[in-house]
């Protein structure tokens, strides 16, 4: 085994019998190649990345190829999960150098860390005009014994362009900014398959927020806009094969235009925003997804600490996808005759298969004329599909992703009224305080109940921070508050730029070659939108306008990119959406009942809206304070800036 038996990151364990002599990022292997006078290979991933396994299969566990390595390189392995910093940093550079950028992404590095070359999957024979890893290999070692001084030339052009200011021009986010926005997006509206471009096509989660609360906010032209872009979205996405028919969840993305086929390698940081999506659509289908990802969840990612595992692998025996397709004859084989060709038509599987090997994807394109037929069927393929041999789980636990895993169980428990959701989510809090916060600093990752050692980012504090609120109000324990307040005390500290936006990481952590920043989200939220909303909404729970400030500030930085490119706006818009209503306060208080729930569920269904439900007024929390019931009723105060209007005791008035 090599230096990576020690690691903690289970993709590093997937390499750590490799005959490559990997290291860990860090100084000392920095040391070793400046010792030895050869260049550092860096190779970043992911345990659920298929093309890493593949690289991995053929390269990184052949002898000759790890003895090439070994003689010509000192080898660094980065799970990009755990370093989103580093991967960043190298993931711009090899966009920068090749125009295109992807994982596995193999940089090849000088003995300051600056890149000189890169590129992201190499084959192990030349292929389709490409040449092999190992040719790859020798012309970079070529280069940098025969033409040093070009070597250090194209390292010190990147180094400058990495470390080019990072400042954002001021540019608030208004309402006319959101519609125009909101007009952006429709040009990119795929009005026959619903999201956004062609293929592949990932779940916009973010963006679908954002047209969630403007058509929420004002019955004009630009909210049924959004309305019918969301609707249309919401539903291509649940009915395809994007989305697992039998066990919920959704897939990474589809390499499709339609949904049909996904990259099947499911992401908690996607089911966590999607899951909070669907809960509050506040329909049928929203109801029903978000039961089933739940479900998901807790089944299949949920770890014996309390929090929520990282990712499921798209591969299983070998293959991409094949714990998840069936064909015809397997439907009949667990269902029989009749069952297994009415599944068949149900859910799209064909003789001639939507995916590889006459197999096909599930998808559930209209809802089953028989739903207890659907039920039945359903639970006996998820029977007969756990027998199958399961995709490898990425068992370490995200900081970042279980905030959003959080906040996605707290929507589900207030739309579905499931104490089991809240209770997860409240367990997830605790691990990531009890584990994550060490000395007072959020760390990004832990494994077994066992902190990792690289601290949190910007993008950790922010969604974490607002799961905590998210907690505090629907608990009432002021613990989360206290929580919450610290992390964002710790993010104006250390991570906030002069321009009022937010750098990724801490002024204080490990220097790299440049400090990254950038506001764009792009699969989750980025640390600049995390930390925009849990400024937001924990400024609306406790009334602390310097929080509010902050936000604001903040929010101005990303309106350049809002503007010029929305899709990778959706979170930073969606909080200005919210600011703009906003965000609306809600107290219901009154005695436990039918009536304060049918108030309190009409409460959760605002866009944007922080609730809090009481039996009757408390001082310690602002928005309780002086707030009971009406006339012996249960009552719903809605406020602003909390300023409230005058109490409403009928669901439909509070609506």
């Amino acid at each position: 085994m090599n230096r990576l038996r020690a690691a903690t990151s289970p993709y590093l364990l997937q390499h750590a019998d490799n005959p490559v002599d990997w290291w860990e990022w860090g100084s000392e292997a920095f040391e070793e190649a400046r010792r030895r006078g050869v260049p550092v290979l860096l190779s970043v991933g992911y345990a659920a990345c298929h093309w890493c396994h593949v690289m991995a299969h053929e390269s990184f566990e052949d002898a000759a190829t790890a003895a090439q390595m070994n003689e010509q390189f000192v080898s660094i392995k980065v799970d990009r999960e755990e370093r989103p910093d580093v991967d960043a940093i190298y993931m711009q550079a090899t966009t920068a150098m090749t125009g295109h950028g992807g994982w596995p992404m193999t940089v090849v590095l000088d003995h300051d860390a600056n890149p000189w070359f890169a590129g992201t999957y190499f084959p192990d024979t030349p292929r389709h005009g490409q040449a092999s890893f190992r040719q790859v290999l020798q012309a970079v070692t070529d280069a940098w014994r025969d033409r040093r001084d070009g070597v250090r030339q194209q390292a010190a052009q990147l180094r400058e362009h990495l470390q080019a200011p990072a400042t954002l021009p001021a540019s608030p986010i208004g309402a006319d900014e959101v519609d125009a926005a909101i007009g952006r997006l429709a040009q990119d509206f795929d009005a026959a398959a619903g999201g956004f471009g062609g293929a592949p096509k990932f779940p916009p989660s973010m963006v679908l927020e954002l047209l969630r609360r403007r058509a929420a906010r004002a019955d004009d032209e630009v909210g049924r806009q959004a309305a019918h872009m969301l609707a249309q979205t919401v539903a291509a996405m649940a009915g395809g094969g994007i989305y697992d028919q039998l066990g919920g969840g959704f897939a990474r993305y589809a390499v499709d235009r339609g949904w049909v086929v996904p990259h099947f390698e499911k992401m908690l940081y996607d089911n966590g925003q999607l899951l909070a999506l669907y809960a509050r659509l506040g329909t049928p289908l929203g109801d029903r997804v978000a039961a089933e990802t739940a479900d998901f969840l807790l089944r299949e990612l949920g770890t014996v600490e309390g929090g929520f595992a990282s990712a499921l692998d798209a591969d299983s025996e070998g293959e991409e996808g094949t714990f998840y397709v069936w064909t015809p004859a397997q439907l009949v084989a667990v269902l029989g005759e009749d069952d297994g060709a009415w599944a068949a038509d149900l859910l799209a599987v064909t003789d001639g298969g939507t995916f590889e090997h006459g197999t096909s994807t599930l998808q559930l394109r209209h809802a089953p004329d028989d739903t207890s037929r659907w039920a039945s069927a359903r639970a006996r393929l998820l029977d007969a599909r756990a027998a199958r041999v399961r995709p490898a789980r990425d068992d370490k636990v995200v900081a970042a992703w279980n905030g959003l895993a959080i906040s996605g169980l707290v929507a589900t428990w207030q739309r579905l009224g499931e104490q089991r959701h809240l209770d997860a989510a409240v367990a997830a809090g605790r691990l990531l305080v009890d584990v994550h916060l060490v000395d007072g600093r959020l760390r990004r990752v832990s494994r077994d109940g066992v902190a990792g050692r690289p601290d949190g980012v910007v993008e950790d504090l922010g969604c974490v921070a607002t799961a905590f609120v998210d907690l505090a109000a629907a608990t009432l324990d002021a613990t989360w508050t206290d929580h919450a307040r610290a992390l964002l005390d710790d993010a104006l500290a250390r991570f906030r730029a002069d321009d009022g936006g937010f750098f990724d990481t801490a002024s204080d952590a490990e220097a790299l070659v440049a400090r990254p920043r950038d506001p764009s989200d792009n699969a989750s939220p980025s640390g600049l939108s995390s930390v925009v909303h849990a400024l937001v909404a924990f400024s609306a729970l406790t009334g602390d306008d310097r929080h509010r400030t902050a936000a604001e500030e903040a929010l101005a930085t990303a309106g350049v990119l809002a503007r010029e490119a929305p899709r990778f706006a959706g979170w930073s818009l969606a909080a200005a959406e919210a600011m703009l209503d906003g965000p609306r306060e809600v107290a219901v208080v009154g005695p436990a009942g039918a009536a304060r729930d049918a108030l309190a569920r009409a409460a959760y269904d605002l866009p944007g809206a922080v609730v809090v439900v009481a039996d009757g007024p408390r001082d310690d929390w602002p928005l309780l304070a002086g707030r009971g019931p009406v006339d012996g009723q249960a009552a719903a105060y809605v406020c602003r800036h909390h300023v409230c209007a005058a109490p409403v005791t009928d669901p439909a008035d509070l609506r």
